[in-house]
């Protein structure tokens, strides 16, 4: 029993748990491992994004770069520590890592740990150069694109595998998390672009593009499939619990990082391949780019909708407040080559709101997980949540 709810039974807590207040919401200090989920990687993506956004703003001012730089190697320690405490959590807690992968919902969130080594690895290309040296920079990122693309292309297979066989969801049952497990590729294929000039010419560097590409186009179908049962649920079933609205932003992720990766591929395709193809890949990333920005942008106006409708009712804190952070980035990531691509200064400053928009959300999710942490509230086993926003008079 936590001292939380010793208190609620009428059971005097122990003096010294009163006086704790460090992980005070738990019954012992080793419990922070007992319940941990991948969903905790979000984390990660969401204070990475924050530093490779940065690092390809249009719009460059002073100090930007050395702030990109700083909150590209707290991402970098908490990828670290996130990693080591999942470790912990899967030697000492066998049985809850398992149930993991039996729940329709925690095992979305398979995909995040991949993106989460993408994000930092990108950043290390990007913004580790200056701090670590070229070489260290270009090999931290090809090892950590290797393993996030490896694990990503295995939870974008793997998770629909389990909810075709062996989970079942119920009619109402989608959620933007169901995108999680089959973005990776996305996120890969736009990160690969970034290592593309550091490959020698020829059959190696042609088949990281030609890779590339098909990942990009596994990721966009599946992603677009799961969007439209998304739409599909909203529609026939109304937004759902309020805890869950968060994840409606997800679906920004996907647009935004296709709109990158569209993008960043088109600059190395000649690289690789020759005219007319690496010129029609290069204008692609323009002709698919603006209109699914346009989406993007539809979907953010809706999800902002939501989002206040929720917060008027109550809108719990949890781990799903990152949602707000990662899919952003992604859309300040696309904007900005959009920017860069047609010169209009529409995309420009679009793309400098967005991430001040991605700062002041990243400040406040993160000061809430470390509050939440540090209570070990954060800890828990999630609540089962069933209270729904209600419904329209």
């Amino acid at each position: 029993m936590s001292i939380h709810e010793a208190t609620r039974a009428g059971v005097p807590a122990h003096p010294l748990a009163r006086g704790r207040s460090l992980f005070r919401d738990l019954d012992r200090p080793a419990d922070v491992f007992a319940h941990l989920g991948p969903n905790w990687f979000a984390s990660v993506m969401g204070t990475g994004i924050v530093a490779t956004a940065a690092a390809t703003l249009p719009v460059q001012w002073p100090g930007l770069h050395g702030f990109a730089t700083g909150v590209w190697v707290l991402s970098a320690l908490w990828l670290i520590t996130v990693t080591s405490a999942e470790v912990v959590h899967r030697t000492r807690h066998r049985d809850a890592a398992l149930g993991h992968a039996r729940d329709p919902v925690m095992v979305q969130f398979y995909g995040a740990p991949p993106m989460a080594l993408l994000t930092v690895g990108a950043g290390a290309l990007l913004l580790g150069p200056g701090l670590i040296g070229a070489h260290a920079a270009i090999t931290i990122d090809a090892v950590l694109w290797l393993l996030g693309t490896i694990t990503g292309l295995a939870s974008s297979l793997a998770v629909p595998y389990l909810m075709f066989t062996r989970l079942q969801a119920a009619p109402d049952a989608a959620f933007g998390g169901w995108l999680m497990p089959v973005v990776p590729p996305m996120v890969s294929a736009a990160t690969g672009a970034l290592l593309v000039p550091h490959l020698p010419a020829g059959q190696l560097r042609l088949t990281l593009v030609l890779a590339c590409y098909a990942m990009f186009g596994l990721s966009l179908i599946a992603s677009m499939v799961v969007i439209t049962q998304l739409w599909r649920r909203l529609v026939r079933y109304s937004v759902g619990t309020a805890a869950m609205v968060p994840t409606l932003w997800i679906v920004v992720g996907p647009l935004g990082q296709s709109i990158t990766a569209a993008n960043l591929l088109g600059e190395v395709a000649h690289l690789a391949l020759p005219a007319p193809y690496s010129t029609a890949f290069a204008a692609f990333g323009v002709v698919y780019g603006v209109p699914v920005w346009g989406f993007a942008a539809l979907w953010a106006g809706l999800a902002i909708a939501l989002t206040v409708r929720a917060g008027r009712h109550q809108l719990p804190f949890g781990l799903t407040w990152w949602s707000f952070t990662f899919p952003v980035g992604t859309c300040v990531t696309g904007t900005s080559d959009l920017a860069l691509h047609t010169g209009a200064d529409a995309f420009r400053w679009a793309a400098v709101a967005l991430y001040l928009a991605l700062v002041a959300a990243w400040t406040v999710v993160s000061v809430r997980t470390a509050r939440g942490a540090w209570r070990g509230r954060l800890f828990l086993p999630p609540p089962q949540v069933t209270a729904a926003l209600p419904a329209p008079r």
